[in-house]
């Protein structure tokens, strides 16, 4: 099953002198079991596409489709389609506001119908997920809690909702180098242990190749590029149109090509890269 979003268009303020259309016509699906990467520069109508994906914005034309549901319609139906689809928000620390952290993550749950068994069971299994100690931190304020705490309480508030497809809007800004690597690690363990599907927000090409398993480009409120991430980072001129880089190890084996090393340069993780280098320049030393 998928995410399914058919010639999607969505204008701000409408009929006014501040009209802005952000999504021009978008048709795309992402798949089940994936990570999808959306990657755009700001304003490229990144947030407005994903708040589409759980009804949160309504289309003006075009429909979404939730593992087959219109998530448009008025019924039971829709309603549970739409509550498949988790989605981090950027900052969503910003989203706390309970007096402790586990009513915090524990709202969610008890808002859809969990039990109180089942509700303490998630906020656990989640607090865990994202390494907050549940002894240590379930009956602390989630505002005298660290910017990364937080963070990572917010997260957990999501992960307790069970959602079989998370949406990531730019999930590390913020975060310190090590920061972002734990915490883009303890993504990568959740899709491969539940299988949950992941679509990943960002303008990090660095992020996007380590992690994604297919890249779509959003410019202007257009899809200019949708394919797996070899393919996509060899357009370079349409990433640069974006007003995105190339991810950092991919314009480093570029730059060695282009000074005379017979390189393969179609590499974009950094254990791909070193491994063409050390071929290259034992190619060389046979010469």
């Amino acid at each position: 099953m998928s995410i399914e979003l058919k010639n999607i268009s969505y204008t701000y303020m409408p009929r006014t002198p501040f009209e802005r259309l952000a999504l021009d016509n978008i048709s795309i699906t992402i798949p089940e079991g994936k990570i999808t990467a959306i990657a755009g520069h700001t304003g490229s109508g990144k947030s407005t596409l994903i708040q589409h994906f759980n009804g949160l914005l309504k289309p003006d034309t075009g429909s979404v489709l939730v593992d087959g549901v219109d998530i448009g319609k008025k019924n039971a139906v829709a309603k549970e389609a739409r509550r498949k689809v988790g989605i981090v928000f950027q900052y969503p620390e910003y989203q706390l506001f309970e007096e402790t952290v586990a009513k915090d993550i524990a709202f969610g749950p008890v808002n859809i119908g969990c039990g109180e068994v089942e509700t303490m069971e998630r906020v656990k299994q989640s607090m865990d997920f994202v390494g907050l100690d549940y002894d240590k931190y379930a009956n602390r304020s989630p505002f005298h809690l660290s910017g990364g705490q937080k963070r990572r309480a917010a997260i957990a508030g999501i992960l307790a909702l069970k959602p079989k497809y998370l949406v990531l809007d730019e999930p590390t800004a913020g975060l310190d180098p090590k920061g972002r690597e734990s915490l883009m690690e303890k993504f990568r363990k959740l899709h491969k242990e539940s299988g949950t599907t992941i679509v990943l927000i960002s303008h990090n090409m660095d992020n996007i190749a380590s992690y994604a398993d297919n890249v779509i480009i959003l410019n202007k409120g257009k899809i200019t590029l949708e394919a797996p991430p070899d393919e996509a980072f060899s357009q370079q001129e349409v990433i640069s149109k974006a007003g995105l880089e190339l991810p950092e190890v991919k314009a480093i084996l570029n730059e060695l090509a282009k000074n005379g090393l017979n390189i393969r340069n179609d590499a974009y993780t950094m254990e791909k890269a070193v491994q063409e280098i050390v071929e290259a320049l034992r190619g060389q030393r046979k010469c």
